[in-house]
């Protein structure tokens, strides 16, 4: 019986995992990688750019009231990731 592939976020838990961050991390980064494929209609992130990364930064600072230190970790993070 062949495996199905890995969907986006196990493969996220699998490397969180590899590198050891506590559980709370692994649910912070799954809620705000899960808050960003959502707010773009469940597209891939590997289907999106810098202008998708800014509008959901943007979101965040202006419909959220989310932290400018916050953001900018998320953008860090998400080019890294992604």
């Amino acid at each position: 019986m062949e495996q199905r592939p890995k969907k986006l976020l196990e493969q996220v838990q699998d490397v969180i995992r590899l590198k050891h961050y506590s559980y709370q991390t692994e649910k912070t980064y799954i809620y705000w990688i899960r808050c960003y494929i959502l707010f773009h209609n469940t597209r891939h992130p590997k289907d999106m750019a810098s202008k998708e990364i800014e509008e959901f930064l943007t979101h965040l600072a202006v419909n959220e009231n989310v932290a400018a230190s916050t953001q900018n970790y998320w953008h860090i993070y998400i080019l890294h990731e992604f």
